[in-house]
């Protein structure tokens, strides 16, 4: 299962590169970057168009964007701060879509220390009813199933009382069925390359996906079966 980008400055010991780094892809996302239009989106309505990005994407033209959400990288672990995350931020903000912050959690770590520096550098910029809150799960550092799950619940459940609003999950597929069981209250944003976008069933314990991640090509693209107004109404209140 293909994963979220890598942002430069991370720590590669811990993580898996991706094919993103490839010197084609490259360069196909710098023309993206640099404002060229994505072909038509490959599904039919009434399926929500968004995309995601990290540092990868540093330059990424919102403005000229067709995307109807964004979400952006914003911490790893717990003390790596993505760069590009104020500029995107403030980006969405002007663009006036629906945006959220993700954070890429290593199980290894103390999940409360995790969500701590997630929530810090978030807060640290402004935010706005609707701001969406994401875990981004797709490593486990050699920890056992049981383990992994009860970090995931942990990291939730503090951030949801920390905010009064339940964070996102978001994982590949096959992570997500393995590792998610009993995470069902919680908003799915799941990644699936080999499936048509939205053509998805739900993992785990899951009743239902909010947001289908379905290529990475030229960069991360979703779609969602929820409208704007209902993507918000997952964020903070």
């Amino acid at each position: 299962m293909c994963t979220h980008r890598l942002s430069p400055g991370s720590r590669p010991s811990r993580r898996r590169l991706r094919s993103a780094l490839a010197a084609a892809t490259l360069a196909i996302s710098a023309a993206v970057t640099a404002g060229v239009a994505l072909p038509a989106p490959a599904y039919a309505n009434p399926h929500t168009y968004g995309q995601d990005v990290s540092g990868y994407e540093a330059d990424h033209d919102w403005m000229n964007s067709r995307a109807q959400f964004g979400f952006i990288k914003a911490t790893e672990g717990t003390d790596w701060v993505d760069s590009s995350f104020p500029r995107h931020w403030q980006e969405l903000a002007k663009k006036g879509i629906v945006r959220g912050a993700y954070h890429y959690g290593h199980p290894s770590d103390d999940p409360i220390a995790d969500a701590n520096h997630f929530l810090k550098v978030v807060n640290s910029q402004p935010s706005k009813p609707g701001d969406i809150l994401v875990l981004d799960l797709e490593d486990t550092d050699g920890e056992s199933v049981e383990h992994v799950n009860k970090w995931a619940k942990t990291w939730l459940e503090y951030v949801t009382a920390k905010t009064g609003a339940r964070p996102m999950f978001y994982s590949g597929w096959n992570f997500a069925n393995k590792y998610g069981r009993g995470l069902g209250q919680y908003p799915l944003w799941v990644a699936h390359y080999s499936k048509a976008p939205g053509d998805i069933t739900p993992p785990a314990d899951w009743k239902s996906w909010a947001i289908h991640q379905y290529t990475d090509s030229p960069i991360d693209q979703n779609v969602s079966t929820l409208t704007p107004a209902q993507l918000r109404a997952l964020g903070r209140p």
